[in-house]
């Protein structure tokens, strides 16, 4: 399946729409509603309880991820319906241990404000215009301007400090964590996914940079770090730790800190966001060994 048009809205609803016609082994639901009530979908095989989670587009501007998950999800259920191996790794067997879930966009308002600008924004168009000042190429937040991965429990405070150092106070198109931790439907749509369905690991996919982070804190397994080895190993990428205001308030934080599991930052590619999409072809070249090895780890 070819991925070749950037996931608007209406793009996405088309791509999981084939996908789950494609591949009856598949499902698809919605794990909640964005600040303008556009779904937040989830795609999964096998068991979804005790499944691994995989999560893109967080922030708006890094929308390539996406495609990423729904090209990644797409090829195993091709693998599993045909009982294929890939890199030796049989897919029957690994989806039969542990299913996998795919949030492919997290913030589907955010995306679509920095793919379509104002339009994207419906009803707080004006607002949104007014924040990022006509300028929506680099939106990452939702569309009440709170960055999302600013807005877990994890560290929030913490994070607060930082970003009234920096001059944040309200609302952004990016680095504002929002009135309170977990003030935000997307925060509390996800967050309630790992806790209905005993999320066993969690890998959150970002750009750009080329890294992995796996630490956060004393809860962190050392499982986590052995992964991450495999991970880097597979594909290339650097394992880095988090400083300044990426040290706190996000999801993977919130995963570790809670679940006391494997929990992953991964920043794909490398350049300025938003990610060109003629770079996704090379992009998941590179990265799908490691995600195939995600399976087995």
């Amino acid at each position: 399946m070819e991925f070749t048009k950037p996931p608007t809205a209406a793009n996405m609803e088309k791509y999981i729409r084939e996908i789950i016609k494609r591949h009856p082994c598949s499902k698809s639901f919605s794990c909640g509603k964005s600040v303008l009530g556009r779904k937040i979908p989830v795609l999964t095989i096998g068991k979804t309880t005790g499944a691994a989670l995989f999560v893109g587009a967080t922030h708006g501007s890094e929308w390539l991820t996406s495609l990423v998950l729904l090209r990644f999800f797409d090829e195993v259920c091709s693998a599993f319906e045909h009982g294929e191996k890939i890199f030796g790794t049989s897919i029957c067997s690994a989806i039969g241990k542990r299913g996998i879930a795919v949030i492919p966009v997290l913030n589907p308002d955010g995306a679509e404000i920095n793919l379509l600008g104002k339009k994207g924004a419906l009803s707080s168009g004006n607002h949104i215009e007014r924040i990022s000042k006509g300028d929506f190429s680099h939106w990452n937040a939702n569309a009440r301007g709170v960055d999302i991965n600013h807005n877990f429990g994890a560290g929030w405070e913490k994070l607060r400090e930082q970003e009234r150092k920096q001059g944040i106070f309200g609302p952004a198109p990016g680095k504002y964590g929002g009135p309170r931790a977990f003030s935000e439907p997307e925060t509390r749509a996800v967050c309630g996914f790992c806790s209905t369905f005993d999320v066993k690991r969690l890998y959150s996919f970002h750009s750009q940079g080329e890294e992995i982070f796996w630490y956060y804190g004393t809860n962190t397994p050392i499982l986590g770090k052995d992964i991450a080895e495999e991970f880097a190993a597979a594909s290339g990428y650097k394992i880095a730790f988090p400083f300044g205001m990426a040290a706190n308030g996000g999801l993977k934080d919130w995963y570790i800190e809670n679940f006391k599991r494997p929990g992953f930052t991964i920043e794909i590619g490398k350049g300025k966001n938003p990610l060109p999409i003629e770079d996704f072809e090379g992009i998941y070249k590179k990265l799908f060994p490691a995600l195939i090895k995600t399976l087995v780890i």
